[in-house]
């Protein structure tokens, strides 16, 4: 007996050792490319470092600057707020109308499908410098258009009103990767729902309201969550198109911690900068999560 559980324990550390072979790849991949920077990015948020010279040790000093003297600190927080409050609600709203759409059961809906979410695998950068000459107050295809009407545009890159907006065009553009979504969630809705809410006497609004939302809730639930982190981390469409500005109001926080770590050389304060949006992001999305139980209905529950 002695002898039989010395080989299971000898062919158990064999497996064992098997298994942290095959996933070795990926722990040092892990360990490197993520565990490491993190790690290393909440060391430096204590230093003043400046990557060509070694970091000196200040302290909470850059977490006390931020809050305490850092105006473009409380603007960058500002803009990204105000995006995240417009865009989320209009993206969650567009993208349900072309999931309706998308759902309906028409000739030709595959291309119609194929044409929406096209724009969202198009490269970031060139689909943004595109809405650049198009939004261009001077030759841009939407002014000319608008021109024919006799309707002046807005200098939507170059106006502090407009800005802000221009990006969210931009963004909006790629309504079609979410509305792919919102379509698996609507497709998941039991159909026979829909025959009882109409044998009920349910029109069209009534069944929408009362069926399909509820039942879409989990869906909306995920993307929300997602939109709030991607929202947070809003930098390409800026940083291409406005480069913060005009006047700091496209100035998105990402793109204030780029401007700090690697044009300004303040690799130490862009880490604290990191690690407190970090808290920021992490601290929404747990409220969404804790408000959940009041509003994302499941399926299971029901039965």
């Amino acid at each position: 007996m002695g002898k039989k559980k010395g080989l299971w324990h000898s062919d158990a550390a064999k497996e064992a050792v098997v298994g942290y072979l095959f996933i070795a790849p990926w722990l040092l991949g892990f360990l490197a490319f993520f565990a490491g920077p993190i790690i290393a990015s909440f060391v430096l948020s204590f230093t003043k470092w400046d990557i060509v010279s070694p970091p000196h040790w200040v302290g909470l000093r850059n977490y006390h600057w931020i809050f305490t003297h850092d105006t473009d600190f409380y603007q960058a927080v500002k803009v990204t707020l105000k995006y995240s409050a417009i865009y989320l609600p209009l993206e969650i709203v567009m993208g349900v109308a072309v999931a309706m759409a998308m759902n309906l059961k028409a000739r030709g809906i595959g291309v119609f499908r194929t044409l929406f979410y096209l724009p969202y695998v198009v490269p970031a950068v060139a689909s943004i410098l595109v809405w650049v000459w198009i939004l261009n107050p001077h030759f841009g295809l939407l002014d000319t258009l608008l021109k024919f009407i006799g309707v002046g545009g807005p200098n939507w890159f170059g106006d502090p009103a407009y800005a802000l907006w221009g990006i969210m065009m931009i963004s909006l553009w790629t309504i079609g990767g979410s509305a792919i979504i919102y379509l698996a969630g609507l497709q998941n809705i039991p159909p026979q729902l829909y025959e009882a809410a109409e044998i009920d006497g349910a029109n069209g609004w009534q069944q929408f309201w009362h069926v399909t939302i509820p039942m879409l809730t989990p869906t909306l639930f995920f993307k929300l969550v997602l939109g709030l982190i991607g929202t947070f981390q809003t930098f390409t469409s800026a940083f291409v198109a406005t480069k913060g500005g005009p006047m700091e109001s496209t100035l998105f926080y990402m793109l204030y911690i780029y401007n700090k770590a690697f044009v300004s050389l303040k690799m130490g304060y862009g880490s604290a900068l990191a690690w407190i949006l970090t808290l920021i992001i992490l601290a929404v999305t747990v409220a969404v999560f804790k408000s959940s139980p009041y509003w994302v209905h499941y399926e299971a529950e029901r039965n």
